[in-house]
Order: structure tokens, then sequence, then C-alpha cells
């Protein structure tokens, strides 16, 4: 099997894949340990790994997995890639949105891709149908801006949302007003990006992955193609590539 781990801002998710590109398991850790590298190397027969990061990875974790692996690999921008990245500048690039990128295109090649990333920031990239990543943009996510609406006023409140939860077209109290408005917005915001990409490309697919997925893919769920793990399935297509 195949051990993939993507370290974000916030959690860290792993999954186990068989050879054939199939995941057998999802994890999900608050924190994440050498010894959670030991317990799932004993309990499953993981033979090569793969882990990306958006911040600095505990040494003792990549020593673990380095250790106990065939084949291991620490993504980075160095890291060989089965699309063609023409990042200005690839060492900034965030791992996980270039991942999601390469799980999107394993998922639908030759294809105009948008991929868009719900987590503490929303992420817009876009892949060529000549299996190009062109590059992306970076918006505050949910959380970030209710957050932002709260501390930087006097009196708006932090307010909190559900997923997935329905939101009338204009709020009757603050609250409300505060959440439609973010959650409206978000949603206005991405049928900009699928209006704009439509009119210049006349087709291509949308995929949408993160944690705060659901507030999105409430709304445009006829318009998107929801990949919960889209990021690993992307570390699993480095790996794969890798061993090739």
């Amino acid at each position: 099997m195949n051990l993939c781990v993507d370290q974000g801002n916030s959690r860290t998710k792993v999954a186990l894949f068989k050879d054939d590109g199939k995941m057998v398991k999802a994890f999900l850790y608050k924190s994440f340990h050498s010894t959670d590298i030991e317990r799932l190397f004993t309990l499953y027969p993981v033979t090569d790994a793969i882990i990306s990061s958006v911040g600095t990875i505990e040494p003792a974790v990549v020593n673990a997995m380095h250790r106990l692996s065939h084949r291991f690999i620490l993504f980075d921008h160095n890291t060989p890639i089965p699309i063609r990245n023409s990042y200005d500048t690839p060492h900034t690039l965030g791992q996980d949105r270039l991942a999601a990128a390469i799980g999107a295109n394993w998922l639908t090649p030759d294809e105009n891709l948008l991929i868009i990333d719900a987590g503490s920031a929303i992420t817009y990239d876009f892949v060529s149908e000549d299996n190009v990543y062109l590059g992306g943009n970076i918006a505050p996510g949910v959380k970030m801006r209710l957050v932002v609406l709260h501390q930087m006023t006097q009196k708006l409140p932090l307010v909190e949302v559900e997923d997935g939860q329905l939101l009338p077209l204009f709020g009757k109290n603050t609250p409300d007003a505060i959440a439609a408005g973010v959650l409206r917005g978000i949603t206005y915001e991405v049928k900009g990006y699928m209006q704009t990409i439509e009119e210049r490309t006349g087709h291509f697919k949308t995929f949408l992955t993160g944690g705060n997925a659901p507030y999105i893919y409430n709304n445009l769920r006829r318009e998107l193609c929801y990949e919960k793990h889209l990021v690993l399935i992307g570390l699993n297509r480095i790996l794969e590539y890798n061993k090739q």
C-alpha cells in the first residue's frame, strides 16, 4: 500500500491506497506525530510513502516515514510531477494546491480544469487541457472572513455557520446578514470564476475540495465535482509517477 500524508494548517489528512490507485482507508488527525506513523506501518502493509505540508513538518515524522518506507518522498518543488508547472515561483506554490491540481488532472486528463480548495483560505487553480498548471489565486476562507468582520469592527458579532447551511438572500438580523453575506459572497465569487473560464475556454470542469467545501457545494452542486480527498489522490498520483 501507499501511505499519503497531507499536513494542512489545522489538521493532517492521511490515506492508504492500493497499487491500482483505489483508496482503502482515510484518517483525520488534529495532531500528527511519529508514533502515528509507527502505528500505521504496523497495522497496514505500507511499502511506499509521501508527505506534503503547508508548514513545518516534525522531523521525527519525516525520519519515521523515511526509515520504514521502501520509497519515501518529501514533496517539494523539486519533486518530479506528471504535469508541467508554469508557476513563476514554484518554490512558493503551496504543495496542497499543486497536489490537488494533479489529482484533478489524473481523474480528468486532457481537460481544462478549475480546482477550488476551500480550506482556511480558498484557492482557485487552473490546469489547461494540455496538462499544464497555469497558476491560481488565493482568497480568504469562510472562517477567516467571519473572524475579520468581527475583529475589524466594534459591534459585529463573531458568527458561526454550519455545513450546508441554507441562508436567505438577505438577512433579517445581524447574524444572518453576516452569514449570508459571507457565504453568498463566496458563492458568487465561485460563479464569477466559472463564468470567466467558460467565456475564455468554452469547456472546462470544476473540482471542489477542502474542509469548507460543503458551504459552496450546497449552492452549486449541479455545477461542481466534489472530491473530498483530492489532495491525497494527487499525492498518490505523484508517488506512483515517481515509482515509474
